[in-house]
């Protein structure tokens, strides 16, 4: 179903993002994003006035590979900035590698922003990296099982949709329905965990 008719108005900005997610035959699984930023129309380059930055040509173009386990913990890391508005901005490729470690299903966010916040990398490799969690979780079907048959799946209480009073769990999970879900646990403090556990702790990417 469409959109309602939008009022008059003038196309001005272009962001195309895409995931995709490959299992392979060595067990694990690439989990790739692209994004690609342009303008509906021509306009001076920033970085040479001279020179024009035609409608459609991109400012951003970025790419992700991810490569992670079973339980989305994360082997390997790829960048390749194709376009970008400043010459320095291909500084941001190599804070990426200190993802590598990292657990898109405890504490993602929490650990993009510790490894990658303010100045240590770039924006848009930021935002593309937050939700690449989401694809992740769609693209590896072992995430959503629970090895103890008495725990819901991790998706459910996570949305309207599944809602542990809603139609979809009592359709679907009837042996959870109606069960309250837990509290979501705090955040261990610096002071009594080490790095490694950080990298991993808390909060599900399910919402990502």
């Amino acid at each position: 179903m469409p959109l309602s008719p939008p009022a008059p108005r003038t196309l001005k900005h272009v962001r195309r993002v895409n995931y995709q997610g490959f299992e392979r035959d060595d067990g694990l699984w690439d989990i790739e994003g692209e994004l690609h930023d342009s303008k509906a129309y021509d306009a001076t380059s920033f970085r040479d006035p001279t020179k024009q930055r035609l409608a459609g040509e991109a400012i951003h173009h970025m790419w992700l590979r991810v490569t992670v386990n079973r339980q989305l913990v994360v082997q390997a890391v790829d960048v390749a900035m194709d376009s970008h508005p400043l010459k320095g901005c291909t500084e941001a490729q190599a804070a990426l590698q200190r993802m590598v470690g990292c657990s898109m299903a405890r504490g993602w966010r929490q650990a993009i922003q510790k490894h990658l916040g303010g100045v240590e990398s770039c924006t848009h490799l930021r935002e593309l990296l937050f939700n690449l969690a989401t694809a992740a979780f769609q693209s590896v079907p072992a995430v959503f099982s629970s090895a103890n048959p008495d725990e819901p799946p991790r998706h459910l209480g996570q949305c309207t949709g599944w809602d542990f009073n809603g139609q979809g769990v009592k359709e679907f999970f009837p042996q959870f329905y109606g069960r309250q879900p837990k509290a979501p646990a705090p955040a261990p403090s610096t002071a009594d965990t080490g790095s490694a556990t950080e990298i991993s702790a808390p909060s599900g990417a399910s919402a990502s």
